[in-house]
């Protein structure tokens, strides 16, 4: 339940704010699971563009209406680009509810940090922080000469977030990473070493004796072209499956990039995760449309008309303004993931122990 009590039907962004909620609101609950008390979590990855920056003006209140609205179809959300300015991201939370709790690193510094945060939202009457939260540090290794000295390893650009929840029986550790993307090639080396460096660090942590949880969720902004790439392959060598029903989806505004993924190492799961629903929502079919393009031209302001360099913009590359930049900086050029997944084993908890077959 989003708070619409700030929206001002007098203006005509409230009145086109409150009619898009709306469109937007019925769309979700056609394509997104009911959220209920107990017996499923509903999960999602979201990379929301620069959250919050002022590189295309800062975002209003019209976005984060949407923003909010998405997001409380979800039970936990995992957010990517969370930056150092929280000011956006605590209005959301005023929309989102007092119950609506929020975990996240500090920033991550030098250049190829971004000066991002990775985040966690989730709905705290349904879901358990349980205690556990780190930046995930990659250990030292061995030197291959001597056997013996450690030498330090190379860390991510951005800092991974592993963090500890409870959902019912369901208990279970969720790291959330913004992989490197380095050159615009489906197969950059530095792109796919950070992937495969920490799938394996992650695989490694649940066989360990003491492992917070033996459930492991791998997900986030991965930066993947396609399924076949080698990228995709490190997740998946590493031990994670990722559902049939994800591996179909493009998760880029222009839905032509597998980006976003959600991979799990999870024995509590293994009978259910390929029955599981899931996919990508588009939210660009019911606001921020490309035909709405004239409804903004004075929000987007000078820069919409002219370039840096005061050449004026032809109709092309005004569409290609609003279309590309502009309003994936209100919104995101990314489209949230999701996937339903069964929380409550107690029928087969008390099968096994009357001795039945489940």
């Amino acid at each position: 339940m989003v708070f619409y009590n700030w929206i001002d039907s007098n203006t005509t962004e409230g009145k086109r704010t409150a009619e898009r909620l709306l469109k937007l609101r019925e769309a979700l609950h056609s394509e997104i699971p009911q959220r209920d008390i107990a017996g499923s979590l509903v999960l999602a990855s979201w990379n929301i563009r620069e959250f919050d920056s002022s590189a295309y003006g800062a975002r209003k209140d019209e976005p984060l209406y949407y923003i909010a609205e998405i997001i409380d179809h979800f039970d936990l959300v995992a957010v990517q680009e969370v930056r150092d300015d929280l000011t956006a991201l605590k209005r959301l939370l005023d929309l989102l509810g007092w119950w609506w709790k929020y975990l996240l690193t500090d920033v991550t510094l030098g250049e190829p940090g971004n000066q991002e945060r990775m985040a966690f939202l989730y709905d705290s009457r349904k879901v358990r922080f349980g205690g556990l939260a780190g930046e995930v540090v990659i250990p030292p290794r061995k030197k291959e000469d001597d056997g013996k000295t450690l030498e330090p390893a190379k860390q991510l650009a951005r800092t991974p977030f592993i963090t500890g929840f409870g959902i019912d029986w369901f208990k279970c550790t969720i790291c959330t990473t913004h992989i490197l993307y380095g050159e615009g090639v489906s197969e950059d080396p530095e792109r796919l070493e950070e992937i495969r460096v920490l799938a394996q660090f992650l695989a490694d942590r649940t066989k360990e004796k003491y492992a917070w949880a033996k459930n492991m969720i791998l997900l986030g902004d991965f930066n993947i072209f396609d399924t076949s790439d080698q990228t995709m392959q490190a997740i998946l060598e590493a031990g994670f499956t990722v559902p049939e029903k994800l591996q179909g989806h493009p998760s880029n505004a222009p839905k032509t990039r597998h980006y976003d993924q959600i991979a799990f190492i999870a024995p509590a799961l293994e009978n259910h995760l390929q029955l599981s629903e899931a996919g990508v929502f588009d939210y660009y079919r019911y606001v921020y449309r490309e035909e709405d393009e004239s409804l903004y031209v004075e929000d987007m302001g000078e820069a919409y008309l002219r370039k840096s360099n005061d050449t004026e913009r032809n109709e092309d590359e005004r569409t290609d303004y609003y279309k590309t930049y502009w309003r994936t900086y209100q919104m995101s050029d990314h489209l949230p993931m999701w996937i339903e997944l069964k929380t409550d084993f107690g029928e087969e908890y008390l099968k096994d122990k009357a001795g039945m077959d489940t």
